[in-house]
């Protein structure tokens, strides 16, 4: 049964319309494909190992606790967007509930977040291309470069072309996975010896328990796993282009909870429970180094495909939620009028080509400091990550304030237990920034750089105003 729509019960517009001119092109396989894809990603299928290597077992409680809160951060965009679909998403509510400074704030940082994201992207592209030998002398800046122009031209011809290449980058995610889960759990259930090793529990508790470091390597790991679930607010931008989405998406949110655990927590419970949890190293996928150790011939392939498939999803992600976001902003006047224009497949072309550009950028550090690339943009990103969520869960605060005072009427798709769940989750949030102050030096040169980010983005709201216009009407929520 369809949520009712409460914005057909006020018709006098709040807000610039951010949805005019769009298709509707987005159906339901895609925008669930969307919904999982944007919860696994590399951070999974690769960091795993390098994590269950600083903090064993105790990983899969990590993997458990950021994927509660990942899932209520998704249930309060739902609640958004449920009272107003729009592909402007959380720089929209933002704007409605927050004001203009808010909305200015919450965009610039989202594309920060998407541009450094891509530019580890399309870094981690070229690196897997040279895991075939075939490759070794291409170089690693012109495997960049081809990554981002394919990607580009997805972006350019219709969103229906962008729902479709991540329905199927997500599908190969989704069954890598699955079939990890079915050939672990025959094994286990069989016990059937690995590499000389007898599965079963004893694994753990042979090999130091479930936290055989303590306690403070599993807390210090969670402001590393929070962000292996960043790209679940895509599901907001993409929910503005689906033809169903009162439908659709209470469905696709729903079923994320249950998918976090089955893909992350069951997946690592898995792992330590065929092989010790030493055997697992960063670097290596875990679910290669499970494979290897059955003797499956080509397994590294097969996973390496999987992991390229992965950066390319994140890649294609980032150009949709850029050119989306930026073309919301371009519409309240947070950003250049041209970024708010459409080529003839109704896509914010120009929205795009400006992170196209710093993606270039990506490319040429490539070619100047291949080894450094990652280290240079990856912890970049995470003021980005961390700032999206804590603006859509103020916004839905705002919202069910606004509710409850009888000014809106329910979405019908409530956050369950907010408002305490929805302070929770910034509690949580907050405690990640101080994580990732102690994580030296990379996490506290992040968290150091705030300051400066926050200078340039007064800067910017001080020059994007200087011939200010009234700004749009929106709800009293105070």
């Amino acid at each position: 049964m369809s949520i009712p729509d409460p914005v057909a019960e006020d018709s006098t517009p709040l807000l610039p319309e951010h949805d005019e001119g769009y298709h509707k092109g987005l159906g339901s396989r895609q925008i669930q494909m969307i919904a999982i894809g944007g919860a696994i990603g590399t951070g999974l299928f690769l960091g795993a190992g390098s994590r269950l290597q600083m903090a064993g077992p105790s990983l899969a409680l990590v993997y458990l606790v950021c994927g509660a809160f990942s899932f209520l951060i998704m249930r309060a965009l739902g609640e958004l967007v449920m009272y107003r679909p729009t592909c402007g998403s959380f720089v929209s509510y933002a704007r409605e509930f927050l004001g203009e400074k808010a909305a200015f704030v919450a965009g610039w940082l989202s594309f920060l977040n998407w541009a450094m994201t891509g530019i580890v992207d399309i870094t981690a592209v070229a690196l897997y291309m040279h895991f075939w030998g075939t490759f070794a002398s291409v170089p690693q800046w012109a495997f960049a470069l081809m990554a981002l122009c394919i990607v580009t031209a997805l972006n350019m011809v219709g969103v229906k072309w962008f729902g479709e290449i991540e329905f199927w980058f997500s599908l190969i995610k989704i069954v890598a996975l699955c079939l990890f889960l079915v050939v672990g759990s025959v094994i286990l259930g069989v016990r059937v010896p690995v590499a000389g090793h007898q599965t079963g529990l004893h694994l753990i508790a042979d090999n130091g328990g479930i936290f055989p470091h303590g306690l403070l390597p599993c807390l210090l790991l969670v402001q590393g796993v929070v962000f292996a679930y960043s790209g679940i607010e895509l599901i907001g931008t993409a929910a503005g282009e689906c033809a169903d989405v009162r439908t659709v998406l209470p469905r696709s949110i729903n079923s994320v909870i249950w998918r976090i655990g089955l893909f992350y927590v069951l997946s690592v419970v898995l792992l330590v429970n065929l092989l010790p949890w030493t055997a697992y190293h960063a670097g290596t996928s875990p679910f290669v180094t499970f494979f290897q150790a059955l003797g499956v011939p080509g397994v590294d392939t097969v996973m390496n495909i999987v992991v390229l498939t992965a950066a390319l999803s994140s890649l294609n992600s980032g150009l949709y939620s850029t050119g989306r976001v930026l073309r919301a902003m371009a519409l309240g006047g947070a950003a250049p009028e041209r970024l708010a224009r459409l080529n003839s497949s109704s896509v914010p072309a120009n929205g795009i080509l400006l992170t196209v550009a710093v993606y270039l950028v990506g490319v040429m550090l490539n070619y100047v400091v291949p080894s450094q690339v990652f280290e240079i943009v990856l912890n970049m990103a995470a003021l980005g990550i961390i700032s999206t969520w804590a603006f859509i869960l103020l916004s839905q605060i705002r919202l069910r304030r606004a509710v409850r005072g009888g000014r809106i009427p329910s979405a019908g798709f409530e956050m369950p237990g907010a408002p305490f769940t929805s302070w929770l989750t910034l509690g949580f949030l907050g405690c990640v920034i101080v994580l990732m102050a102690l994580d030296y030096p990379n996490g506290t040169a992040t968290v150091a750089s705030a300051p400066a980010v926050g200078i340039l983005l007064m800067l910017g709201w001080k020059y994007m105003n200087r011939d200010r216009r009234p700004a749009p009407p929106r709800i009293p929520v105070s």
